[in-house]
C-alpha cells in the first residue's frame, strides 16, 4: 500500500476520509511489525508515519497517529512518551475544536501514562470514567484492551480478585463469535496468568500461560511469545524447574536479531542468565 501511495495525488483524501492512507499504513505496519518480534523496524515505522502525518497537518489524521502509536508505546512501557502523546494529542483537539479527541480519547492516554508512572490508583479512576462513558456512547471497538490494560492497574494495587473477575470478561468478550478483536489477545491470557500467580495458584496460572503461548504462536506474534515466555519461565523459576525454564525461553529469546534494548529483552536476557 505504501507503494502506491503518491504525496502529490492523494494528499487530498485526509480531507475527504479524516485519515491519510500513508499515516494508517505506516501506524498500523509499525504495531504489526513490533507484534511480529521486530522492535526497531517498528520504531522505523512509527516514526515515519509521525513525519508524514505531521507533513500533512491534517489535525484529525496527526491526533489519530499520535493516538493509535500510543497504545503500542504503552506496550512498551514508556510512560514518558505516553504522557507526551497524550498531551499533544489534547492540545490538537482543543485548538482545531475536535472533542472527540481532548475530550472522550486523549483522556484514556493521560490514564494510561498515570498507570504506567506509578500513580495507579489515580490512573484506574481516570480510566473506569472513560470506559463508562466510552461505552455509553455507544462505543465498542478497543473496550476488551481498554478494560484489560484496567484490570491490570487493579491488580497492581492488590485488587486481584476483581481484576480477575474483569480479565475474565474480557476473555469471554474475545472468544465471541463476531468479537475477532484478538490482536492482543494473547497478552490478555497472559495477564490472566500473572493475576493468578499473584493469587498462588500456579497450576491455573500455569494453564493460562499455556494458552497464550498457544495463541502468540498462531499468530507468529513473537513479541507476545517472548513476553509469556518470560512470565512462564519466572513461575518455573520459582517452582524450581530451572531446566525447563531455561529452555522454554532460550530458544525465543535467541530468535530475535533487533531490539535488545527494549524493556521485553532485557527482562528475558536476566532471567536467562539466572537460569543458567
Amino acid at each position: 500500500m505504501l507503494d502506491l501511495y503518491d504525496d502529490e495525488r492523494h494528499q487530498h483524501l485526509a480531507d475527504i476520509l479524516n485519515s491519510d492512507p500513508k499515516t494508517v499504513a505506516g501506524v498500523l505496519g509499525s504495531t504489526s511489525t513490533w507484534m511480529l518480534g521486530y522492535p526497531d523496524r517498528a520504531s522505523r515505522l512509527r516514526e515515519e508515519a509521525d513525519s508524514h502525518a505531521r507533513r500533512r497537518s491534517h489535525p484529525f489524521d496527526l491526533a489519530w497517529a499520535l493516538w493509535s502509536v500510543a497504545l503500542e508505546i504503552n506496550y512498551c512501557y514508556n510512560a514518558n512518551r505516553l504522557r507526551k502523546s497524550a498531551e499533544e494529542c489534547e492540545r490538537l483537539g482543543r485548538e482545531n475544536s475536535l472533542p472527540f479527541w481532548w475530550a472522550e480519547l486523549a483522556p484514556f492516554l493521560f490514564a494510561l501514562a498515570l498507570i504506567r508512572e506509578g500513580e495507579i490508583a489515580e490512573g484506574i479512576i481516570r480510566l473506569k470514567d472513560r470506559i463508562v462513558s466510552w461505552e455509553a456512547n455507544g462505543g465498542r471497538l478497543l473496550v476488551p484492551t481498554w478494560k484489560s490494560f484496567l484490570a491490570e492497574g487493579m491488580a497492581l494495587t492488590g485488587d486481584l480478585d476483581n481484576a480477575l473477575h474483569l480479565i475474565n470478561e474480557q476473555i469471554t468478550q474475545i472468544e465471541r463469535p463476531g468479537s475477532e478483536e484478538r490482536r492482543t489477545y494473547a497478552e490478555t491470557l497472559r495477564l490472566k496468568g500473572w493475576m493468578l500467580s499473584l493469587k498462588g495458584d500456579s497450576e491455573a496460572a500455569e494453564r493460562s500461560f499455556l494458552a497464550s503461548l498457544d495463541w502468540a504462536r498462531r499468530q507468529q506474534a513473537r513479541m507476545w511469545e517472548l513476553r509469556t515466555s518470560t512470565s512462564l519461565a519466572r513461575l518455573w523459576q520459582s517452582q524450581g524447574k530451572r531446566q525447563d525454564a531455561y529452555e522454554l525461553l532460550a530458544p525465543v529469546y535467541d530468535w530475535f536479531t533487533e531490539g535488545f534494548d527494549t524493556k521485553d529483552l532485557l527482562e528475558a536476557k536476566v532471567l536467562l542468565a539466572e537460569l543458567r
